[in-house]
């Protein structure tokens, strides 16, 4: 049953009750950021306030946008791309991308307008759906997009070169299309990124969503009375996957616009949430700002908060302890997964096995897992191998790269590229990455990609970029520099340099040195990381290391 049946039966069992309600923190006095300047989570620029949507209106709102997209002649299978900021409108909009048989194409909202443009191309989508935080990128590449047909701007004060997505919705039905959906059908195309820095386009059948919401509902048993804080970007697996768990259970969520511990723990108190999904910097500053007294919680009423879970990169059991000492009433889980397997749960660590804080876990609901040589055989129990999982929520393919796509699935199994080990008690940790991605705060980094700017500095002869462990983040991204013969560089020179690359992605530390590479040109990062990163936070908290 694909999860757009599950909206409808919402809206026929609880039209009047709320789905979701966002949350607009009030903006402090501050200097006027860029899109640049984004963090991974950011407050709206319109007035501060609270809005909610019924499940009634939330199924009408989506049944328009299908309506329309196919009054346009969007067809079963066309692709339809999502760039908006987190808001009520969002999933509306991807729902009714999904209702009108067309697959939802989300954008990371850092996207540079290249990026932007890139990504239309590779996942070819015939539509753009965007809000007022997008005009000059998008307006940068409209006329460099001729195979997007239609741009439904979404907001007030709708720009020439788009179509205003309010008022045309304004005049389609209401009533759901008449389009048969099946399990097996194209539902989405989500991002990652390749060996050259550039994002591969993930194409997931409807299968993968309705799996992603059972595995959410299995691990975390959401009721209609509990009420999911959902703070992360929509365009993530993670985010969607998680509050999927609130689909299934005709639950109220909340989407926060900001991660400042004091938004967060106020929302939990006003809105009664009962289950939040934190990062691991935002799970710290709330602790922090509890025990420098930034946060007094005897002001806020917290007691029907019963599950925290973390995801996206790996937890410090230091971390948990500190977190279980002030909230000891708590459920606490990890999940871990890839845009490849659909988001969150394909491992998880179940609530029932705190004393295993620092693992991934075991299979997910419905998942299977193992450890592999390079020659795909099952490793021994306590043996370094590369983790594969299997199951519906896998990929069908790196769609339009079929060699990247035989890279990483055999059978039905997905490799997932990260190094892992079991214990004796079948739990499964991390130990390290094939991969170069850097995870900083649940944000993934490609090092190719920061090299590739720094490499433009008319003063760097070579550069690498890796991770090294931080306290708070997980890691951080650190430039190894080489400079040019006879020439200086300074940290304020990189620093400017860098002042046109998101805030996220800038180099948090600079290494001015030389930059080995081996026989055949390619850089030693194992190297670098020996000589500079030292052991992980998480791997020398756990019983098992690196």
């Amino acid at each position: 049953m694909p999860i757009t049946e599950i909206l409808q039966k919402n809206a026929d069992f609880y039209p009047n009750d709320v789905s979701l309600v966002e949350i607009n923190p009030k903006l402090e006095a501050q200097s006027k950021l860029t899109w640049r300047e984004y963090s991974l989570i950011e407050p709206g620029t319109a007035e501060s306030g609270r809005k909610e949507l019924t499940w009634g209106d939330f199924d009408k709102k989506a049944n328009r946008f299908a309506n329309l997209l196919l009054s346009r002649g969007i067809k079963k299978g066309d692709r339809v791309a999502i760039l908006l900021m987190n808001s009520l409108e969002w999933l509306p909009v991807y729902f009714g991308i999904l209702k009108a048989g067309a697959l939802a194409v989300p954008l990371n909202y850092r996207y540079t307008a290249e990026e932007i443009k890139y990504c239309l191309k590779l996942s070819d989508s015939s539509v753009l759906v965007f809000g007022p935080e997008f005009i000059g990128r998008v307006e940068e590449i409209c006329d460099r997009i001729p195979d997007v047909k239609y741009t439904f701007y979404v907001g007030e004060d709708c720009p020439s070169f788009a179509e205003s997505y309010d008022n045309l919705v304004n005049y389609c039905s209401s009533k759901a299309p008449e389009i048969k959906i099946t399990d097996e059908d194209e539902a989405a195309v989500y991002f990652s990124s390749g060996t050259t820095g550039f994002p591969k386009a993930i194409l997931h059948a409807h299968k993968s969503l309705v799996h992603a919401a059972k595995t959410e509902q299995a691990h975390h048993s959401q009721g209609r009375d509990d009420v999911f804080l959902c703070i992360p970007p929509l365009y993530h697996t993670g985010a969607k996957m998680h509050w999927f768990g609130s689909l299934v259970a005709g639950s109220k969520a909340v989407i926060l616009k900001g991660t400042k511990p004091s938004w967060i723990i106020k929302t939990a108190s006003e809105e009664k949430c009962t289950i939040i999904w934190l990062l691991v910097p935002w799970a710290q500053d709330i602790l922090d700002s509890i025990e420098k007294g930034e946060i007094d919680l005897s002001e806020y009423t917290l007691s029907q908060w019963r599950l925290m879970h973390i995801g996206a990169q790996p937890v410090p059991p230091s971390l948990i302890k500190r977190w279980l000492n002030i909230f000891p009433h708590h459920q606490y889980d990890t999940n871990y997964g890839l845009s490849e397997s659909i988001g969150p749960g394909c491992v998880h660590l179940g609530v029932e096995n705190v004393h295993k804080v620092g693992a991934i876990g075991k299979a997910g609901y419905g998942w299977e897992v193992k450890i592999i040589d390079e020659r795909g055989n099952t490793v021994e129990k306590g043996e370094v191998g590369e983790l594969a999982v299997k199951g519906p929520g896998v990929m069908l393919c790196y769609y339009k790269d079929e060699k990247a796509t035989n890279d990483v699935l055999h059978d039905g199994w997905l490799y997932t590229g990260d190094m892992a080990q079991e214990d004796e008690d079948g739990f499964i940790y991390l130990v390290d990455r094939k991969k170069d991605v850097i995870i900083s705060g649940g944000e993934n980094l490609y090092p190719v990609q920061i090299e590739d700017f720094l490499r433009k500095h008319d003063g760097i002869k070579d550069v690498a970029v890796i991770g090294l462990p931080d306290a708070r983040l997980g890691e951080i991204a650190a430039a190894v520099i080489e400079a040019k013969e006879g020439v200086t560089l300074t940290e304020e020179d990189i620093n400017d340099f860098c002042f046109d690359l998101p805030r996220y992605k800038r180099p948090r530390k600079l290494i001015f040195a030389e930059v080995p590479r081996n026989p055949t040109g390619k850089i030693e990062k194992p190297k670098l990381r020996e000589i500079y990163c030292g052991e992980s936070l998480v791997a020398s908290q756990n019983e098992i290391k690196k």
